[in-house]
């Protein structure tokens, strides 16, 4: 293969994977420990990405977990932002967002569920262990939504 032939192909690399962020709160303890009711569990996500420098990206996985009481009384909130950089290169403008917010976040994903289960059983309660997420469904319920936005059929929230 030619160097001009190399030098084009698809490039796909992590460089690096860490916590940028995590945050715990428990603010109802200690009395909170002494509840025997089963908290309503709710977790959201969210990914970034930002071009860093040429063909090297940043990609942050937030990975946010609350668990709330009857009496809408926190037992306790944690958040993770995980990141990694990520080297993209030679990949056609049109394929870059699906690989940054779906491909990044399948790798992400296990590391921030650790983090989040980890955080949570150090602040004694059951460790919660996140279902796996279809990061591609979430991305082309994003673009519908978008899709419709504009086109008028949703109100812009």
């Amino acid at each position: 293969m030619s160097e001009n032939a190399q030098a084009s192909q698809p490039v796909f690399s992590i460089e690096k994977l860490y916590v940028k962020d995590l945050s715990l709160e428990v603010p109802n303890a200690p009395r909170i420990f002494l509840d025997r009711e089963n908290p309503q569990i709710n977790v959201q996500l969210r990914t970034d990405a930002s071009n860093v420098d040429e063909g090297i990206f940043e990609v942050t996985l937030t990975v946010t977990v609350s668990a709330k009481l009857a009496e809408d009384r926190t037992v306790f909130l944690v958040e993770v932002a995980q990141a990694g950089i990520f080297q993209i290169r030679n990949i056609p403008e049109g394929d870059l967002e699906p690989v940054t917010m779906i491909g990044c976040p399948n790798i992400l994903f296990p590391y921030a569920r650790e983090a989040i289960s980890d955080a949570i059983t150090r602040a004694g309660f059951q460790p919660v262990v996140l279902a796996p997420v279809n990061f591609e469904a979430l991305y082309q319920g994003q673009q519908q939504q978008a899709a419709a936005r504009e086109s008028g059929e949703l109100p812009i929230q």
